[in-house]
């Protein structure tokens, strides 16, 4: 075990009895092909076993905790909560790009900040703990770090669509997104984004695409309206 692995480990909750599985849960494509392990060698695998396994721990929490919702309002809400920047954003909470391996190409144009690396290596991390111990640390695992705080993270990734609604329900005229800034360099650009209703900014947002930039300032928005 090497000290960035064990550093994981900590802030996961979980230790991996079997290393290699953990080690191979963080390799990512550029990685393996740079090191020529294979294609075998990286985490494609487990990304797709975690994806599986994601997909039943998110279905059964939902079914129990809204007994009253059809079939349509579950599959939209868990569409919302396990999708490719929410489980991005939910990795970064505890630090999971700091960990991953990556190509020295890729590293260097920032593929530690893409949603879609970030989000395949939580899923190819949650297969390889389902493989080293079992149903119920995955389940721990997911509920822990991807099914927590659902209201927020909800608000949050249905931000654009919610804000959308109140304004129309308020009789105001639609929701205009205004791209004022951009910083960084290219691989690594943020992108900065004003909400405005009716003339008036009512919300201002960063990130790393413009997507989530128009999320974050929607978000401050609903706050303000709230």
């Amino acid at each position: 075990m090497n000290r960035k692995t064990e550093e994981l480990e900590k802030l996961i909750g979980y230790s991996f009895k079997d290393q290699a599985l953990l080690t191979r849960a963080l390799t990512h494509s550029s990685y393996a092909n740079e090191k020529r392990l294979g294609k075998l060698g990286c985490n494609e695998r487990l990304e797709f076993l975690g994806d599986s396994v994601l997909e039943l721990i998110s279905s059964d929490f939902l079914y129990h905790m809204f007994p009253k919702l059809p079939e349509g309002e579950l599959t939209k809400k868990r569409a919302s909560l396990v999708c490719e920047p929410a489980l991005a954003f939910c990795a970064r909470a505890f630090h999971l790009p700091e960990f991953l391996l990556l190509g020295k190409g890729e590293d260097m144009t920032g593929g530690r900040e893409r949603d879609s690396i970030v989000s395949d290596a939580t899923e190819a991390l949650l297969g390889a703990i389902y493989l080293d111990g079992g149903f119920a640390s995955a389940k721990e695992f997911v509920l822990s770090f991807i099914l927590n705080d659902i209201e927020h993270k909800q608000l949050f990734y249905d931000s654009k669509t919610i804000l959308q609604e109140i304004v129309q329900d308020m009789g105001k005229k639609p929701v205009e997104y205004h791209l004022v800034g951009e910083e960084g360099p290219d691989h690594r650009k943020v992108f900065c984004v004003d909400v405005v209703v009716d003339g008036e900014v009512l919300g201002h947002g960063t990130g790393h695409n413009k997507k989530t930039a128009e999320q974050a300032a929607a978000y401050e928005a609903i706050r303000k309206l709230r």
